[in-house]
């Protein structure tokens, strides 16, 4: 998995860095092994213009994998909470994906074993 960090308002430590990729390995898991085409574009960022006071910190994630886009933003008062937060999400979103496809596909596995049980009727007797 290719990924890129942008930095808005902070500045970037190996630490924040770290951190990150560590939390980005968990979803690394759930995606197809071996994929080099799975990108994965990440901003951490400091918002404090349009609050009344203390620190916002934003942290978005755009993953392009397997054709599919998934895509989420967390607002948290600390940046590493934040990335908590934007990794539980983006993690919700991939299984919910992949148990919709499952689903439908023993859906459609369902249908064409009817269909085989009415074709070979005298076989159900």
């Amino acid at each position: 998995m290719k990924t890129n960090i942008k930095a808005t308002n902070i500045a970037l430590t190996e630490a924040i860095s770290d951190y990150l990729t560590e939390k980005l390995g968990y979803v690394e898991k759930l995606l197809p092994a071996g994929d080099d085409s799975i990108i994965a574009e990440v901003e951490l960022a400091k918002e404090t213009k349009h609050h009344l006071h203390g620190e916002v910190f934003k942290a978005e994630i755009n993953l392009h994998a397997g054709g599919k886009n998934f895509y989420s933003v967390t607002h948290e008062e600390d940046l590493y909470a934040a990335i908590d937060a934007l990794r539980d999400e983006i993690t919700r979103q991939i299984k919910t994906g992949f148990e919709r496809r499952n689903t439908l596909l023993r859906r459609g596995g369902r249908k064409a074993k009817a269909m085989l049980r009415n074709i070979y009727w005298w076989r159900n007797k």
